[in-house]
């Protein structure tokens, strides 16, 4: 018997996953040969984020980044700090570009 306060087929909004957002990050500045894809990685990896990080010949980083909004703002703000050698000087973000679907963060070479 089904409980009178739950209509029949309804969901559980706590079972619906997070609307799911992207973006494309440029990061400039010393952002090359400091750790900073490896910071990025273990970042994104731990805010369970999806996509890549590659470093750029022109010598930025380059995020392509996909996941619950929330979690790609605190990604952001980690970006715009960077680990402690490096030092950022511009990031330029582009929301809502196609990232392709992955099962995880990688550093793309």
């Amino acid at each position: 018997m089904m409980a009178a306060d739950t209509p029949p087929n309804a969901s559980n909004p706590a079972d619906q996953a997070p609307s799911t957002a992207t973006f494309h990050a440029r990061i400039g500045g010393m952002v090359q040969g400091v750790g900073f894809r490896f910071f990025v990685l273990r970042a994104a990896r731990d805010l369970h984020l999806t996509g890549s990080v590659r470093n750029r010949a022109d010598g930025d980083v380059e995020v392509r980044a996909r996941g619950p909004r929330t979690q790609l703002l605190a990604l952001e703000s980690m970006l715009r700090q960077g680990p402690p050698l490096s030092r950022v000087e511009h990031v330029a973000i582009q929301w809502g570009v196609a990232v392709e679907q992955t099962q995880e963060f990688i550093v793309d070479f």
